[in-house]
């Protein structure tokens, strides 16, 4: 691979969630653009039979929306497969309630639950229509940075040049990793487990959250029709007992967790984990190389904001580059100043939000205790006080 069909303004390395949608949406501003990922992309055709429900699933707030339905994603998604979160209800480990409604903040949901399957096959499907060079399934050997490009070289030793490499491969990224930037995630002792269940009684579009006593966190996420998915943010043990129960005695234990609310449930996906960490890293930009997603920052899922921070690093990066202007090229420090510039407010203002309140609720002391019920209780009766807060998720 040499000469100009292996030359490109920028070469996305990561093909999950985020840089698929950066890949469709930088070479819909016209640049030429690479993705690189190391597992084959799948249409629904293509995938294993007898698979159902995905485990994992998305809230995917209305500015995501957005941004997904001007990339045509959001439009190939199939609609009997997305939840519209209505309303949120919110349970501290002392009895206080807080309450978030969609119609008081004059939106159409709080947030829509999509399987990470679905968006990822949609992204896929509009990916194929944009003329982006896939190399996936493939594996990066190197990457060395010159003055005017980036020569990324695979691990059969063919290789490409870019303008700009950005990295959206995951917390434990390797491409931060080769480019010097270094930074080792904080666990958070907690590992996230989901798993879906079909439930006896409907759920109104309702999500739930309980801030538990003994340092969880447990949500139910409304799936179609009488569907709930689980997300249990346990500690380590707690989650590895939970893992480990049969599916009925998952459901029993998921159920009774969350006071019975919703009746009875029965496992319709097997439980997966997935531990929790916390990222915060020098610079999210470095010499013809920018940071993408959880490559860039990792936050508790306690408000669910992960792949939408991700998602409005799409929005910001594509943003810059295609009104660059005069700039033509996609690597000038200006641009990459501009980007980091334009998501380090938002992103470290969710940082600090998730990390101090999965903080605050793993205090033990009775003082905590009294103090983080009684100021959900107060904001609970300050409706603007809950619209601020409500507004970053929302976009």
């Amino acid at each position: 691979m040499t000469g100009p069909e292996a030359d490109f303004d920028v070469a996305v390395a990561g093909a999950g969630l985020v840089g698929l949608a950066l890949a469709v949406a930088l070479a819909e501003a016209g640049l030429r653009t690479a993705l690189i990922g190391r597992e084959p992309l799948k249409l629904p055709d293509e995938r294993p039979a007898g698979s159902d429900w995905d485990s994992r699933v998305y809230a995917i707030s209305p500015g995501s929306a957005s941004l997904l339905r001007a990339l045509g994603a959001w439009q190939a998604l199939p609609a009997e497969r997305i939840a519209p979160v209505e309303s949120m209800r919110v349970e501290g480990d002392d009895g206080a309630v807080l309450r978030f409604s969609a119609h008081d903040l004059g939106e159409r949901a709080l947030a829509w639950i999509v399987e990470e399957r679905a968006l990822r096959e949609a992204l896929t499907l509009k990916l194929r229509t944009t003329g982006v060079a896939v190399h996936a399934p493939r594996e990066l050997a190197a990457i060395g940075y010159a003055a005017e490009r980036a020569l990324l070289r695979f691990d059969d030793g063919a290789t490409l040049t870019a303008r700009l490499v950005v990295g959206a491969d995951g917390l434990r990224s390797w491409v931060r990793a080769s480019a010097g930037i270094v930074a080792v995630p904080r666990p958070y002792g907690q590992t996230a487990v989901v798993a879906n269940f079909a439930c006896e009684r409907a759920h109104h579009g309702r999500a739930r959250q309980w801030f538990r006593d003994d340092g969880g966190i447990l949500a139910w996420l409304p799936l179609p029709d009488r569907r709930v998915s689980m997300v249990w943010s346990a500690p380590d043990a707690q989650a590895a007992e939970l893992r480990a129960l049969a599916p009925d005695a998952l459901a029993t234990r998921a159920a009774a967790a969350g006071g019975d609310a919703l009746g009875a449930f029965e496992c319709i996906t097997p439980a997966a984990g997935f531990p929790l960490q916390f990222l915060r890293l020098p610079a999210v930009v470095a010499h013809r190389l920018a940071l993408c997603g959880d490559a860039a920052h990792g936050v508790h899922p306690l408000a669910g904001q992960g792949v939408n921070l991700g998602f409005g690093d799409v929005e910001a990066l594509a943003a810059i580059l295609r009104e660059r202007g005069p700039v033509r090229d996609a690597g000038a420090p200006i641009l990459l100043d501009r980007y980091a510039r334009r998501r380090a407010g938002p992103v470290r203002a969710m940082q600090t939000v998730t990390d101090s309140l999965a903080h605050l609720f793993g205090l033990r002391a009775p003082w905590a205790r009294a103090a983080r019920n009684l100021g959900m209780t107060a904001v609970d009766r300050l409706p603007f006080v809950k619209r601020l807060l409500a507004e970053p998720a929302l976009r």
